[in-house]
């Protein structure tokens, strides 16, 4: 009908999660006793790699294993980025965990020598524990006063906060205006003020107001009334890494300078005057040393002389706990003539904790496949599985996983509610794997530039 205005359709808006290929892993799952669990926390199968994993995690809980290596050795797609997944979430939110691959050293515009130096120093915390004046106490009320014009008049305003013993009323400057109504907080909000940043914390929301549903949501948290005076000291302990204190005191512009982007090199002089500056913090107890993870995935890129590097760094004080990860059997050092196995010098892997990782069987493949439905949302049948699961024993674990986003999009489009044989198949015909690609081009290499081998000099392919 004419004049009649239609409600537009109102979307749901949803948060969006990224979903990467080990982004199931929530841990190493094992029990108390470090025995692993058949599947627990996303992992699957490898029990004697990630019980082992388990026995160095304890070691690095108790600080007992500064400055050793461990090497995770094994065939491609084999999860040797999973448990080193597994162990950086196992550590928790406190332990840093800085991740790289080798071959990234030679594309930064900085020495080898120093960008591990830098991977090396945001591996390792330091716990520092500081007492600072904060007020703390319920909002029971917030006035505000805006100007009535438009011009540079600031805001003004009172806040009126209590413990369960006393109630004082405190001005408002503009910036403390600013960040209470950047917090969103109201009356019944229990915050705390800290006295020499002016940062303001919310708490969560008095016990009072439990029944006031206009002014709280399903995560509301709910505290106790603070006890005692307003104005109390605090123990704050924040933990920050070697690298952030090196940035901080090597630029000019300080604290910003982490979020500048671009570190460049640091002199060494910087270096020694903040670990001389954390060891003193550590003879008067205001602060611990925590060693975290530096993971090297590709570890048989690094060239000779970053492997004498680390050999070197190893034996440092201060060195965090370096997991390294390859897939390489007997082959060349990078930058020498000499062979080794997994590309690694004789004299740097004696020093290296060896864990190997195994294929999977069918089982195992089976229970990935659906964890990895479940975690990309994807509805599929038994069947569709089983046939994803041959597919990934005749193939490889990687290239199954790839088909189960694929296949789900071609269900789509037929408007199926799950994913069958049919989407599976045509997802397998329409993706090659690595060996009917190479089976391809033994057939056809004369119509390809550039083919210099011969079909009897190709290798077959293992699964």
């Amino acid at each position: 009908m004419a004049g009649v205005k239609t409600t537009p359709e109102i979307k749901e808006i949803t948060k969006i999660e990224r979903i990467g290929a080990h982004s199931h892993i929530r841990g190493l799952g094992l029990d108390d006793t470090l025995e692993a669990r058949a599947v627990s926390q996303g992992m699957v199968g490898q029990k004697e790699a990630r019980r082992a994993a388990g026995v160095i995690l304890k070691m690095i809980q108790a600080g007992q294993i500064a400055g050793r290596a461990i090497l995770l050795a094994g065939q491609p797609g084999t999860g040797k980025t999973a448990i080193a997944m597994g162990m950086a979430k196992a550590l928790g939110e406190e332990t840093p965990f800085a991740m790289m691959a080798a071959s990234e050293l030679f594309s930064l515009e900085m020495s080898k020598t120093e960008a591990l130096t830098q991977a090396f120093r945001k591996a390792i915390g330091v716990r520092i524990k500081e007492e600072t004046e904060i007020i703390e106490g319920e909002v029971v009320e917030i006035e505000i006063d805006r100007p009535a014009t438009t011009g540079s008049a600031a805001k003004t305003g009172k806040v009126t906060l209590k413990t369960t013993e006393m109630e004082t009323i405190y001005d408002l400057g503009q910036k403390m205006i600013e960040s209470l109504q950047k917090e969103k907080v109201q009356a019944g909000d229990v915050i705390a003020i800290d006295k020499a940043s002016g940062r303001i914390s919310k708490l969560g929301r008095s016990f009072a107001r439990s029944r006031d549903y206009d002014a709280m949501g399903p995560a509301t948290k709910f505290v106790q009334c603070p006890e005692g005076e307003l104005q109390k000291r605090k123990e704050v302990v924040h933990v920050v890494t070697l690298h952030e204190i090196d940035v901080i005191n090597s630029r000019s512009q300080g604290f910003l300078a982490l979020f500048a982007g671009d570190t460049g090199e640091i002199r060494s002089e910087v270096r020694e005057q903040i670990d001389g500056k954390v060891a003193e913090w550590r003879e008067e107890g205001k602060a611990d040393i925590v060693p975290g993870v530096l993971f090297i995935d590709e570890v048989h890129m690094l060239d000779i002389e970053c492997f004498s590097f680390l050999n070197r760094a190893l034996e440092n004080d201060l060195a965090p706990i370096v997991v390294v990860a390859t897939n390489r059997g007997i082959t060349k050092i990078r930058g020498t003539n000499y062979k080794s196995p997994h590309g690694i010098p004789i004299d740097l892997l004696d020093r290296l904790l060896i864990i190997q990782t195994k294929p999977y069987s069918e089982e195992e493949l089976r229970l990935i496949i659906d964890i990895r439905c479940e975690e990309e949302d994807v509805e599929m049948s038994d069947d569709a599985k089983e046939l994803l699961t041959k597919i990934g024993t005749e193939t490889s674990l990687r290239y199954a996983m790839q088909l189960i986003t694929s296949s789900y999009l071609i269900a789509k489009r037929r408007k199926a509610a799950e994913v069958d044989i049919e989407d599976v198949s045509k997802s397998y015909s329409l993706f090659v794997d690595v060996k009917r690609s190479t089976q391809f081009l033994i057939e056809y290499q004369d119509q390809y530039m550039f083919n210099e081998i011969k079909a009897s000099e190709v290798q077959p392919m293992e699964s």
